[in-house]
């Protein structure tokens, strides 16, 4: 059996973004850190456009996107849904399993949906320079492709980890014309006091974003631009899930469960948000589930809570499911979803019952992507394959119980920059991290305590 690919036309770009919040029962406001107040439009557009601070704060259902943007999203959009009938076969299976593939855009990942779009907003709003933090390079490579495409300087402070581990994500940023540079660094206070306390520290996502946000706070031509988390980012990655819905149209089929890996929460919330949403409105129950790294668990052992998007504290307060600001977790290899915190959206979403929460070990996820690779012929991103791994262990469920649902996974990138990774797992060097408990008592100890609270 081979897979089958659903394809929709250049004309079928979804028009619109949509938006969670606006079906969503409560969403607990972002707050200002010396106010403990909500945020307002005010409060956000010193680091980012007004049009880009609206849309983290809306409640409108549905977001207009600009024509700018969706004919720069026709080079790639919209992105295909197969089938994976190889895999089915493989597994003996009798789920019906699809995945919307995001690797075909020019970076190689999903990212570029919002990267395109916060670029746009910047270069109207006149800002020079866009500063952002990435772990595995693929926001990293995406913005700074944006950046090419609206003629922005783009300055990337990347997880130092990272760094080395993905020396071509890196080369891809420099080819864009992006400045990439180790994060820690020594070109912020933030990364200087990190270095000062720990030199060897392997970095963190909340590290290299206090980097970022930090140097658009000292600049009045340089913006934030931000790769996960926050409700606008979330909100560009629903062309995603608005897509798959008319492709499971034609394939005359529907999700009974939507599956996506999770870091900071983009990818999930790009192609869940869409479905949850027709549930909310009285459509057709599906059975969400975010998959995570056994060794950074925001969702599964974090705390609910108001914190600090970054390391240092220069953002406002998010409530959401977190490890504590101060956690830097292990150096797994799926360094895009090394962030001690979630979207607000998706732990709104945890909360409120929409979808479950599963974390999984790196090495049975590399097993999972050599397996999806094998039969479907897609090397995924280490990222992917969480998701890979859930959609697997769900359909050799459904195995078990002699039952046929459909499963929607999103495979938000390919792993061509990650073939180190995939050697090292098949020389038998890649090992499991484990959680550590006592480090993250210790970061959850200095949530912050919100003024008025």
């Amino acid at each position: 059996m081979d897979t089958i690919k659903y394809q929709l036309t250049d004309d079928q770009i979804p028009t619109s973004w949509y938006n969670l919040a606006a079906d969503l029962p409560q969403l607990a406001p972002i707050l200002h850190p010396g106010t403990g107040q909500p945020a307002t439009v005010a409060d956000l557009v010193g680091i980012m456009p007004k049009e880009l601070a609206e849309q983290e704060l809306s409640t409108e259902r549905e977001i207009e996107i600009p024509a700018a943007v969706r004919q720069i999203y026709a080079q790639w959009r919209p992105s295909p849904l197969f089938r994976a009938r190889r895999l089915e076969q493989a597994l003996g299976t009798p789920a019906r399993i699809y995945y919307k593939y995001e690797g075909g855009s020019p970076a190689g990942s999903h990212k570029p949906n919002t990267g395109i779009a916060q670029a746009f907003y910047n270069k109207e709003a006149g800002i020079r320079r866009l500063a952002t933090e990435t772990g595995a390079g693929q926001w990293g490579s995406s913005l700074s492709l944006a950046g090419a495409f609206f003629g922005l300087e783009v300055k990337v402070f990347m997880v130092k980890v990272s760094y080395h581990q993905k020396p071509y994500r890196r080369a891809l940023m420099h080819t864009y014309g992006a400045t990439c540079v180790a994060s820690p660094s020594t070109e912020t206070e933030a990364g200087r006091a990190i270095l000062a306390a720990d030199p060897d520290c392997p970095g963190s996502l909340g590290i290299a974003t206090s980097e970022a946000i930090e140097l658009a706070m000292n600049d009045p031509f340089t913006n934030y631009a931000g790769g996960s988390v926050l409700n606008h980012v979330a909100l560009h990655q629903t062309v995603l899930g608005q897509e798959a819905l008319l492709q499971l149209d034609l394939a005359e089929d529907y999700p009974d469960i939507v599956i996506g890996a999770a870091g900071g929460g983009s990818n999930l919330a790009g192609l869940a948000f869409p479905f949850l949403g027709e549930q909310l409105r009285g459509g057709r129950r599906v059975r969400v589930i975010a998959a995570e790294p056994e060794a950074c668990p925001s969702l599964t052992k974090g705390r609910i809570a108001y914190d600090f998007g970054d390391t240092t504290g220069l953002t406002p307060l998010l409530k959401m499911h977190t490890l504590g600001h101060s956690f830097i977790p292990p150096a797994i290899h799926a360094g895009g979803l090394r962030y001690h915190g979630i979207a607000p959206l998706v732990s709104q979403a945890l909360q409120d019952g929409l979808l479950e929460a599963r974390a999984v070990p790196q090495t049975r996820c590399f097993e999972a992507g050599l397996t999806f690779a094998r039969t479907e012929g897609i090397v995924p991103a280490p990222e992917s394959t969480h998701a890979i791994r859930v959609a697997i262990d769900e359909a050799l469920r459904l195995k078990e119980e002699g039952r046929s649902e459909a499963i929607l996974f999103g495979l938000s990138g390919h792993g061509h920059f990650d073939l180190g990774a995939y050697e090292r797992y098949l020389a038998g060097e890649l090992v499991d991290e484990g959680f550590d408990q006592e480090r993250v008592e210790r970061a959850l100890a200095e949530l912050p305590t919100p003024a008025g609270s």
